[in-house]
């Protein structure tokens, strides 16, 4: 690891403008900033850490439920009004990481953690994530996680996060402070980029700019259900993961929210495909052409292929499990 300067943040305003200056991070939980370090992947020359500011309540609003970004994962999982009106993101912190990393991982944190692509991590591969314009070993080369969706030829890794997958499906907004000391409101779909021919620029935030807290709007009732499918039942990043909020009206589904995680470069997310449930009357067939629409682009590379299946018959098990048509 190379040495770094280290100063710590009195306030949202002051850390932002410290990490405003080139080659600064924020550092809160540090579990997997810490270990890019280590392999210097992330080479800092200054940390600001945020640990100790004042953002760790979680807090009903008039419009919904207000997260502060500095509360850990193990918190979010187990607060009373979480489990029993937003029960899917408490179910994907739970699928996400052990016991010891939810102690320390915040929810601020979770959104912006790096790509585990194993090219990524080797520094002796080429990457454009880690090295702009080097090229991409995953394509061609060891992609069984890899993206499906909204990947480009010059990347094709998959975000991480289980909780950020859950918390699109939601409709989740992230406050955030500049390092002007203005603020602002992002969802998830303008927070995050596709590749495209950048994609070492994962996310739309400002130089400096501090996620504070995370917005939820009102419960939307109805069957919450998050599915994770990995290659062991613990401590596993997700091959795909569906989180799904449902409701039915008079034996119709009245509104499905989705989200997909471990197929696209950014928690995943598919409006088409909602409209489509919308209205109508569970089915098999129904169920098989929403999972059709949403794989319509899909796009295997090689090892990843399975993917494309194993999400047609992901996508129809949660909706029959969310809509009560499972026997």
């Amino acid at each position: 690891m190379r040495s770094f300067d280290y100063s710590r943040a009195a306030e949202p305003k002051a850390a932002a403008a410290a990490a405003a200056l080139a080659g600064t991070k924020f550092i809160a939980g540090g579990t997997n900033l810490l270990d890019l370090m280590k392999l210097q992947i992330e080479t800092p020359e200054k940390l600001v850490d945020i640990s100790r500011l004042d953002l760790r309540d979680i807090t009903p609003t008039e419009n919904g439920l207000r997260i502060g970004a500095m509360v850990t994962n193990s918190d979010l999982a187990a607060n009373e009004t979480v489990r029993r009106d937003y029960a899917v993101l408490s179910r994907a912190l739970l699928a996400g990481a052990s016991g010891q990393l939810r102690n320390k991982a915040t929810t601020g944190g979770n959104f912006l953690q790096r790509t585990r692509c194993g090219y990524f991590y080797e520094t002796n591969s080429a990457c454009n994530k880690r090295e702009p314009g080097s090229g991409c070993d995953a394509i061609g080369g060891f992609n069984r996680i890899h993206a499906i969706l909204g990947a480009s030829e010059h990347c094709i890794a998959t975000h991480p996060s289980d909780m950020a997958v859950a918390m699109r499906a939601l409709g989740a907004e992230v406050e955030t402070v500049k390092a002007d000391g203005s603020s602002r409101r992002l969802g998830l779909g303008d927070l995050y980029r596709l590749p495209g021919d950048t994609p070492h620029i994962e996310t739309n935030l400002e130089a400096g700019e501090l996620i504070v807290a995370v917005h939820l709007p009102k419960p939307a009732g109805g069957c919450h259900v998050y599915r994770k499918v990995r290659d062991r039942a613990s401590y596993a990043f997700a091959l795909i993961s569906v989180a799904a909020v449902v409701t039915m009206e008079n034996g119709r589904i009245g509104s499905a929210s989705l989200a997909f995680g471990g197929v696209a470069h950014m928690p995943w997310r598919d409006t088409g495909v909602e409209t489509l449930l919308a209205g109508q009357t569970p089915s098999p067939d129904l169920f098989a052409r929403a999972a059709d629409m949403l794989l319509a682009d899909a796009r295997g590379q090689g090892e990843n292929d399975f993917k494309i299946e194993l999400m047609r018959r992901t996508l129809p098990a949660v909706l029959a499990e969310a809509t009560g048509a499972t026997t």
